[in-house]
Formats: structure tokens, sequence, C-alpha cells
């Protein structure tokens, strides 16, 4: 767990500098950290759950986000196109999570 979180930070580091580094050459430069995305890897973690009911699984982790789903890979998708579209040359240098609300529950869970 902690070369994980390691990495996870020094990606938020380096997104600040490089953020510094290039913007006055008009390159702006963000990170996305999504949280718990549906994709073959989280599906996959369902079945390691509950292989009896890896849907069961699933239904009981997306109660625990504000939204009470997971996120869609569509989502990510469209935050990126967010970010490389001109309507947002003034962002940057910004780890932006995309977790339904979630990483803003942990004090509370």
């Amino acid at each position: 767990q902690t070369p994980y979180v390691g990495a996870k930070h020094a990606v938020s580091g380096m997104t600040k500098n490089a953020a510094l580094e290039y913007a006055q050459e008009g390159i702006m430069t963000n990170a996305i950290a999504p949280g718990a995305i549906l994709t073959p890897m989280v599906t996959e973690s369902f079945k390691q759950v509950n292989p009896d009911d890896p849907e069961k699984a699933q239904k009981e982790f997306a109660q625990q986000n504000p939204t009470k789903r997971l996120g869609d890979p569509k989502d990510v998708a469209k935050l990126v196109c967010y970010l490389m579209s001109e309507e947002c040359n003034y962002v940057n240098g910004q780890t932006i999570a995309i977790d339904g609300g979630q990483s803003n529950a942990y004090g509370n869970v």
C-alpha cells in the first residue's frame, strides 16, 4: 500500500511542478484521480469479495458513495475532454478527483 500511495502523491507533486514550468508556453498540466470506476479490474475485485454474488458486492460498495453508484469510464473521458478543451484554459496544476464525492466522505464514514 505504501508504494502505491507514494506514487499517487508523486503524480500530484509532479503535476504542480510541471504546471509552473510549462504555463508560460500555454501548456496547462493537470492530473485526474479517479475513484472506483467500473473497469474490468474493479469488476474482478467484486468477484474476489463475493465469488457467489459479485453484483451484490458491487451494489453494496456503490451504496457507500454519495452518488450511490460507481463511476463509468465515460465519466472520466468527459473530464479528459473538458481538460483538453479551450473552455478549460485556466485550470492548471490541479489533481482532480472524479469519485462521486467519495473522497470527501472519508472522515465521515
